[in-house]
């Protein structure tokens, strides 16, 4: 275990950086899983030295401005592509979220929609009806510190996956989280989507 702050201030460094590179390159989505895969990669075994997830995105910001062009016409696919599934949804009060919306999504990164409704059947009924399959699991969210399971249905779009959060009405109010600790997720209507898609 290092006693060095230096030493492990560029270690946090490093390991931001490869957890970044991991996340453009290889699709990772998941901030916990690329960093535990950077650390192995960097030879890391003192948790300290482990870099937050703002870390990580400033570092991803940059990897990304050495690709911008690249980078910007994956995001606008991307995009585009939630746009579209927004405006077929939009009886279910669509919102973007996750990597595609905060401009940091790779290549094979998945689109993430939450959809709210009193009858969340009635999502899977809409989609049945337009032969559009899908496979159904369950995620925990968090308002506040109540937590919540709730249904995900992941569909296929031109070839990326979409996962269709099903939330009821009320919690569109509530500020969600992934964990008791984190951030509000933050989310984006179809209106500030299409904005983007035209500042990109």
């Amino acid at each position: 275990m290092s006693r060095d702050p230096g030493r492990n201030n560029h270690m946090r460094e490093n390991i931001a950086h490869l957890a970044a590179r991991l996340m453009a390159e290889d699709g990772i989505e998941d901030y916990a899983q690329a960093k535990r895969k950077a650390a192995r990669q960097a030879g890391a075994s003192d948790s300290r030295q482990m870099p937050n997830n703002d870390e990580i995105d400033a570092a991803l910001k940059l990897y990304r401005e050495l690709y911008r062009h690249e980078h910007s016409g994956q995001l606008r696919n991307l995009r585009r592509i939630a746009l579209d599934i927004m405006r077929e949804l939009a009886a279910f009060n669509p919102y973007l979220t996750g990597s595609v919306l905060r401009g940091s999504a790779g290549q094979y990164a998945d689109i993430h929609l939450q959809l709210f409704s009193d009858n969340g059947k009635s999502i899977e009924h809409y989609l049945l009806s337009r032969n559009i399959r899908f496979r159904s699991r369950e995620t925990r969210l968090y308002a506040g510190d109540m937590p919540l399971v709730v249904p995900v249905l992941t569909i296929d779009r031109d070839g990326y996956e979409v996962h269709l959060t099903l939330l009821s009405s009320r919690d569109q109010r509530a500020q969600l989280k992934t964990s008791i600790e984190g951030k509000p997720i933050e989310r984006a209507k179809p209106e500030v989507v299409a904005s983007l898609i035209v500042e990109n």
